[in-house]
């Protein structure tokens, strides 16, 4: 079992240069602690995410990190040039001396697609063109490629990744439809949601990638060269109702960020992609297991309980959200790496 980190970087309420500064030395502090990689999320237009350039943010996370991977969870493919962000993808590739990791999806939110002029119906097939296009490019000398929406002919390709064929694909979904897709393609895998939705998710992968037989790009450090892996909130404290006091409230601005353009929207029906069941509370979260707070002890039990129910490799920790402050989410950090995570490396 291998220990990530993931993060919208949320608007935290208090002056962006600060928030951004904070932001890097928690991830120095991740990378000393034994974080593998560090994943961060691409949104647009709300408050939930105020890095919606990830390749700008993960250029400076790459100079503030030694060890750590890093990489963005996911590009929104419909939203780039795929020739732009290839050579985007080569230089982060070098920048972080090899340690990308590419997350690649196609956007969960209509509003944020259409704020770009892009039709939400119709970003499957735009993804997967991209994807095809992307995944070409990376291994091109001459790029040429020929679809239905994107054209390029002998394109010289100067800049190419550091790591050969091209820094490991993944894909994360919370839809069935989705996690069959990232079998079929064997790609690195991850979900979030309730344990029972999560599980459901987590067996259709396992499906599409048996029937495939193998991942696209192996990991030797994963059980079977693929990464199976389960994202959760967590708060680690010296008492569960410490941990509770400052988590929920965290807890509570992230789910209104959340949905936040929902509302702004009057989306009282949860339309489209948007019926993902977080919790629309902390008590729910914590009864559905997204989020796990408390003592060392109760946060390792659940976290065992809950990898052993669902058959995965790779914990997506999410520990520093809403409008908690450095010290805390720092503290937190340390009571993890410490007391928890040498118990789940042995999972």
């Amino acid at each position: 079992m291998k220990v990530g980190l993931f993060d919208h970087v949320e608007d935290g309420g208090r002056l962006l240069s600060t928030l951004f500064d904070e932001r890097l030395q928690f991830a120095a502090a991740a990378d000393e602690a034994g974080i593998y990689c560090l994943h961060v999320a691409e949104h647009h237009a709300t408050p939930l995410n105020m890095v919606p350039a990830p390749s700008v943010y993960l250029g400076a996370i790459a100079r503030a990190t030694k060890r750590m991977r890093l990489g963005p969870l996911v590009y929104l493919l419909p939203l780039y040039s795929p020739l732009r962000l290839i050579e985007e993808i080569c230089m982060l590739d070098h920048l972080s001396h090899g340690r990308l990791d590419v997350g690649v999806g196609r956007g969960v939110s209509p509003y944020e697609l259409e704020f770009h002029n892009v039709v939400h119906e119709e970003t499957r097939d735009i993804f997967i063109e991209a994807y095809r296009c992307i995944s070409t490019g990376l291994v091109s000398d001459t790029f040429s490629f020929k679809g239905s929406r994107y054209l390029y002919n002998d394109v010289p390709m100067a800049l190419r990744p550091l790591q050969q064929p091209h820094p490991p694909f993944w894909y994360a979904s919370s839809s069935d439809v989705g996690s069959t897709w990232a079998g079929e393609h064997g790609l690195h895998y991850v979900t979030l949601g309730p344990t029972a939705m999560a599980k459901a998710n987590i067996a259709a992968f396992k499906t599409a990638l048996a029937k495939r037989g193998a991942p696209a790009q192996p990991k030797a450090e994963f059980p079977g060269g693929v990464v199976i892996g389960l994202q959760r909130h967590i708060f680690v404290a010296d008492t569960d109702a410490e941990a509770h006091r400052v988590f929920k409230p965290a807890m509570e601005v992230h789910l209104a960020n959340l949905n936040w353009l929902r509302v702004k929207k009057n989306d009282t029906g949860l339309t489209s992609r948007l019926k993902i069941p977080h919790g629309t509370s902390y008590e729910e979260m914590v009864a559905h297991g997204g989020v796990i707070a408390g003592t060392p002890e109760t946060v390792r039990a659940e976290l065992e309980r809950q990898v052993r129910e669902l058959g995965v490799n790779y914990l997506l920790t999410y520990l520093f959200l809403g409008t908690m402050t450095l010290p805390d989410a720092l503290r937190s950090l340390s009571l993890f790496s410490t007391e928890v995570m040498p118990h789940l490396a042995k999972l």
